[in-house]
């Protein structure tokens, strides 16, 4: 069977995911479409050699509505001939999107292009009054539990204090702070207006002063969510089901992911694809996975698929060089070095989704170039991305860094 390389990889900055913004003013499938220009351009790209797009993107509705992705395409010139989609697994998206675009370059010995947006600051988290966020009922009979809820509830079990939260999270942000320092990542485009202005060229998420002793003075976020329906509410149903005395709320916004705006796109082919087009591999695809977990606790996907890409890369943990994981809450991210285990020394080593922001349906794909651009600034070989969504979905994936032909 064909191999799937990864030719390229583009991500914008990440914006605030709110009125204050840089990238509030674009629309989402404009900020897709300079992504994928960006793409084409770095790669002198003929476009009528992709044969398909996918792209991720959670809150389908308003300005991200009417599959975004394939709107993007016109705006960025690309051949009539290149069809596209835009899917939704949750947080997983972006990434998911990636490996489907994976699969049509393998079965087709083609180029194909995964990747994602989404813009929080114009289309918010549950805009879409979808039953995953407006139906109690069905979240309740389904047992969909909400995922800072879920978040306190891993951090009960495992005894892990405000203190280790807080320290990760203060971590994400001086590691984030440090790489933002450096000259910019060579994978990430500045993001520009009609007039051809810079609105945004680096994460602006990023709060360098943040420190163990200022997110202590937060207060929880989820505690009187968490208690709301006595005995049939989720902190009730989480005890229950997992034999704690309580749920001890420990996470807030300090230590949460915070919201944001982003696109990423991601070039990939087989080997013969790509030499028809003129383009060397920065990456080769070894594994990859799209699976199912707890869907209460919802989190602890993100083991579940790293280990299932892994093994099927026919590697061992040990055997990668950095991992790369949307930290969906802090205690998601300790649990994953826990349960691989894995040192918090090989785990986004230049911060994450807590310090620079989570576009939810663009992350995963986004991280995609994060993890390339380490990779090669160290000169390491293998890596995993691994990112969990709601209701237990998760998806990874595991490269080699190539140098070219």
């Amino acid at each position: 069977m064909n191999q799937a390389y990864i030719a390229d990889a583009v991500r914008t900055p990440r914006g605030k995911g709110n009125d204050k913004g840089s990238l509030k003013s674009i629309k989402p499938a404009a900020l897709l479409g300079q992504t994928l220009s960006a793409l084409a351009q770095r790669n002198r790209l003929d476009t009528r050699l992709v044969s398909d797009a996918i792209f991720g993107c959670v809150t389908q509705t308003g300005d991200q509505g009417t599959s975004v992705g394939t709107l993007a395409l016109p705006l960025a010139n690309w051949s009539d001939s290149v069809s596209a989609v835009t899917i939704n697994r949750y947080c997983a998206s972006g990434l998911s999107a990636t490996h489907f675009a994976a699969l049509q370059a393998m079965h087709g010995d083609t180029l194909a292009v995964g990747g994602g947006v989404e813009m929080m600051s114009r289309v918010p988290m549950g805009a879409d009054l979808g039953p995953l966020t407006h139906d109690t009922a069905l979240q309740l009979q389904a047992g969909l539990v909400p995922i800072g809820i879920a978040a306190d509830a891993i951090a009960t079990q495992r005894a892990y204090s405000r203190h280790m939260l807080d320290a990760f999270a203060a971590e994400s942000q001086q590691r984030a702070a440090r790489a933002a320092a450096r000259a910019s990542a060579s994978s990430m485009i500045a993001v520009t207006d009609e007039q051809g202005s810079s609105l945004l060229a680096r994460d602006e998420n990023i709060r360098p002063n943040t420190s163990v002793e200022s997110l202590a003075a937060i207060a929880p976020a989820f505690a009187a969510w968490g208690a709301k329906g006595g005995e049939d509410g989720w902190d009730a149903q989480l005890c229950r089901r997992y034999r704690l005395p309580a749920i001890e709320h420990l996470h807030h916004a300090g230590n949460s992911p915070a919201m944001a705006d982003a696109a990423a796109a991601v070039l990939l082919g087989t080997k013969q694809a790509l030499g028809r087009a003129g383009l060397s591999a920065r990456a080769r695809v070894l594994g990859f996975a799209d699976t199912g977990s707890d869907r209460m606790l919802a989190l602890t996907g993100t083991v579940t698929a790293a280990k299932l890409a892994i093994t099927r890369a026919g590697l061992d943990t040990q055997d990668i060089d950095l991992f790369e994981i949307n930290e969906g809450f802090a205690a998601m991210a300790l649990q994953f070095m826990e349960d691989m285990p894995v040192g918090h020394e090989r785990i986004n080593v230049n911060g994450g989704s807590i310090a620079i922001g989570h576009a939810m349906g663009c992350t995963g794909a986004a991280l995609v170039s994060v993890l390339l651009d380490e990779l090669e600034r160290r000169q390491l070989r293998y890596g995993c991305i691994s990112i969990c969504g709601a209701a237990g979905v998760a998806s990874a994936l595991v490269l080699e860094r190539l140098d070219g032909w």
